[in-house]
C-alpha cells in the first residue's frame, strides 16, 4: 500500500510541476511575410551550385525580421538522392512581444541529405540537415556555438493531371521539425516546427512559383516565450544549366 501511495505522490508531484511550467509560458502571435529565391544550378552531370536569398518581414511586409543569403555545393548520388554542404548568413532584427534587445548576426554551415521517393501522383521528398551555428546574441561580446538537426517531409501533388507539367498548377505541402543538441542548449531541445501549404505554378522544368501559408511554432531559448508565427510565403525557383553543350560534328 505504501508503494502505491508513493507512486501516486510522484505522479501528483510531476503533474504539479508540469502545470507550473505551463503557467510560466508566454505566447507571442506574429504575422510575417517571407519572400524567397532558390536556384540549384548544374555545373556538371553530378555537381551543382545552390544559391538562395530570403527576405523575411514582420507585419507581413512593413518591418524587418530577418534576411538570409545561402550557398551550397551539391552532388547527385543518383536520380533520387543528393548531398550538399554550404554556408548561410542570417541577420535577425527585433520583432514580436518579446523582442531581442538589438539586431544580431549568425554564421551557419550545414550538411544535407535529400531523398526523392515518388509514389503514384505524389512527389515525396525527405530532407535531413545538420547545422553548425555561430550566433552573436544581442548584447553579447562573443559568438555562441550551437548545433541543430532538421528533418523535412515534403509532398507535391499535380492539380491538372497525373504529373506536374509545364504551365500547370500543383499543390505543395511540408512539415519540418528542428531539434537543438550539444553543450550550449539552454531550456529547449525543441527549437521549432514549420507546417506549410502552398499552390505552385510550373513555368517550365527549371522555373516555378509558390505562394502559400506557413505556420511556424518557435520555442525561444529562455524556455518561457513561444512564438506562433502566421506567415505568407512567396518563393521563386529558377535553375540554370552551366554544363558545356556538346556541338554536333560538321557533315563532310
Amino acid at each position: 500500500m505504501r508503494k502505491i501511495f508513493q507512486v501516486y505522490l510522484l505522479l501528483f508531484a510531476a503533474s504539479v510541476t508540469e502545470s507550473f511550467a505551463q503557467d510560466k509560458r508566454r505566447h507571442d502571435t506574429n504575422y510575417n511575410g517571407w519572400f524567397m529565391y532558390f536556384g540549384t544550378h548544374k555545373l556538371t552531370d553530378k555537381w551543382g551550385l545552390h544559391t538562395e536569398f530570403q527576405l523575411r518581414r514582420y507585419h507581413v511586409i512593413s518591418d524587418a525580421q530577418q534576411f538570409m543569403p545561402r550557398v551550397a555545393l551539391t552532388y547527385n548520388l543518383s536520380d533520387r538522392a543528393s548531398v550538399a554542404g554550404g554556408y548561410a548568413y542570417v541577420h535577425t532584427y527585433p520583432y514580436g512581444d518579446n523582442p531581442a534587445a538589438d539586431d544580431f548576426p549568425e554564421h551557419r554551415t550545414y550538411q544535407q541529405l535529400q531523398l526523392k521517393d515518388p509514389q503514384g501522383i505524389f512527389g515525396l521528398q525527405h530532407r535531413f540537415r545538420l547545422e553548425q551555428r555561430w550566433v552573436k546574441f544581442a548584447g553579447a561580446d562573443d559568438y555562441t556555438y550551437l548545433n541543430r538537426v532538421r528533418y523535412q517531409f515534403k509532398t507535391t501533388l499535380p492539380l491538372a493531371g497525373p504529373t506536374i507539367e509545364d504551365k500547370e498548377f500543383y499543390l505543395s505541402l511540408y512539415d519540418e521539425v528542428f531539434v537543438n543538441f550539444g553543450p550550449n542548449v539552454t531550456s529547449n531541445i525543441f527549437d521549432q516546427n514549420r507546417a506549410y501549404a502552398a499552390v505552385g505554378y510550373r513555368f517550365h522544368q527549371d522555373a516555378n512559383l509558390e505562394v502559400g501559408y506557413l505556420h511556424q511554432h518557435v520555442a525561444q531559448r529562455n524556455g518561457v516565450w513561444f512564438e506562433s508565427n502566421h506567415t505568407l510565403q512567396v518563393g521563386l525557383t529558377y535553375n540554370l544549366d552551366f554544363r558545356k553543350k556538346s556541338t554536333a560534328a560538321p557533315q563532310p
